[in-house]
C-alpha cells in the first residue's frame, strides 16, 4: 500500500514537471507568432525568435511589422529591423513611413528613414507631409516703412517637408525666423507703407525669391499674406522724443548762461562793496593830507543824502549810505 502510494506521488511530481516545463516553454517561446508569421508567408524559424528572446528583443515587435511590410511588398529583413530595433529605433513607425512613401510613389530607402527615425524626427509624418504640404501661420511681425508708419504683417506659409533634408536640416522656428526678417526688410525698404498695402503681393514674391527654404527640412511652396494691420506713427514719435531731447538740451544750455550771469553779477558786486570799503580811507587820508576840506566833507554829505531822498521818493531802496 505504501509503495503504491509513493508511486502515485512520483507520477504526480512528473507530471507536474512536464506541466511546467510546457507552461515555461509556450511562455519563452512564441509559438503563437510564429504560427501567425507561417500563416502569412513569412518564414522565421522558431529558433530565430528564440534569439531575439535572448538579445532582449520582443519578437512581436519585429515580426508584426515583418509581417504588414512584406504584405505590402517591401524587401525586408529580420536582421534590418532588429538592428534599428536595438538601436532604440521606432520599428512599426518606419515600416509605416516606407508603406507610405511607396504607396505615393516617393522614393524612401530603409537606411534613410531609420536615419530620420533615429534623429528624433517622425518619420512617418515627415512623408505624410510631402503629399500633403503643412500650412504654418506667423505671429504679428512689426516693420516700419521708410514714411515712420508701422505694419503689423501676418503670413501663412505653405511648407512640405524634405527628406533629403530632415537629418540635420533646421525646423519650423528658423523657416519661422527667416520670413519675418524678409517681411522686415521688404517694409523697411518700401518708401511709403501705402505702397505695402496696395501690393501686399510684393512682401510674398521678395520673400520667397531669397530661398528662405535653404539648409533647412522644409521646401517652401508659397508664402500668403493673411494680413496687414497700421501700428504706430514711429517717425513721429522719434521726432517728438527728439524735439523733446534738443528742448532739454537747449533748457540745461539757458540755465547754465543764467548761472553763470548771476555769478558774474554777484563778482561785480563783490567789486563794489570793495571798492566802497575804500572810500573812507580815501577821505580820511585827503582830510589828513589837507587835500580835502571840512566843508568840501559837508558839501559831499549833502549831496549824498539828497540823492537818498530823492531815491526813496522814487520807491527805490537807496543804495549809497552816508559816510561816517
Amino acid at each position: 500500500m505504501n509503495s503504491m502510494s509513493m508511486g502515485s506521488i512520483t507520477w504526480i511530481v512528473i507530471l507536474g514537471i512536464i506541466g511546467l516545463l510546457i507552461v515555461l516553454f509556450f511562455a519563452f517561446v512564441p509559438v503563437g507568432l510564429w504560427v501567425s508569421s507561417l500563416a502569412a508567408n513569412v518564414r522565421i524559424s522558431i529558433f530565430n525568435m528564440i534569439g531575439m528572446r535572448l538579445r532582449r528583443v520582443k519578437p512581436a515587435k519585429i515580426v508584426m511589422p515583418l509581417i504588414k511590410a512584406r504584405k505590402a511588398g517591401l524587401d525586408l529583413g529580420v536582421n534590418q529591423l532588429e538592428a534599428h530595433y536595438l538601436a532604440g529605433g521606432n520599428v512599426d513607425n518606419v515600416v509605416n513611413a516606407l508603406i507610405a512613401s511607396e504607396r505615393a510613389g516617393i522614393e524612401l530607402e530603409f537606411e534613410k528613414a531609420a536615419a530620420i527615425d533615429l534623429a528624433g524626427r517622425n518619420v512617418l509624418e515627415a512623408v505624410k507631409m510631402s503629399v500633403n504640404p503643412k500650412v504654418i501661420e506667423t505671429a504679428n511681425v512689426s516693420a516700419v516703412a521708410k514714411d515712420g508708419i508701422e505694419l503689423l504683417v501676418k503670413a501663412r506659409v505653405t511648407v512640405r517637408a524634405n527628406l533629403e533634408r530632415l537629418v540635420g536640416g533646421a525646423g519650423e522656428a528658423t523657416v519661422l525666423a527667416r520670413i519675418g526678417e524678409g517681411i522686415v526688410t521688404t517694409v523697411g525698404s518700401s518708401l511709403s507703407h501705402k505702397e505695402v498695402l496696395e501690393n501686399p503681393d510684393d512682401i510674398s514674391k521678395r520673400v520667397l525669391s531669397k530661398g528662405l527654404d535653404s539648409g533647412t527640412a522644409f521646401e517652401i511652396l508659397s508664402i500668403d499674406i493673411a494680413d496687414i494691420d497700421v501700428g504706430r506713427n514711429v517717425g513721429a514719435q522719434l521726432q517728438s522724443l527728439q524735439a523733446e531731447a534738443d528742448k532739454n538740451i537747449a533748457q540745461a544750455k539757458a540755465e547754465e548762461r543764467r548761472a553763470m550771469a548771476v555769478a558774474k553779477e554777484q563778482e561785480m558786486r563783490a567789486y563794489v562793496v570793495e571798492a566802497e570799503a575804500e572810500v573812507p580811507k580815501a577821505m580820511a587820508y585827503a582830510l589828513r593830507e589837507g587835500k580835502l576840506g571840512v566843508m568840501d566833507y559837508y558839501e559831499l554829505q549833502n549831496l549824498k543824502a539828497d540823492t537818498d531822498m530823492r531815491e526813496m521818493i522814487g520807491g527805490q531802496t537807496p543804495e549809497h549810505t552816508v559816510i561816517e
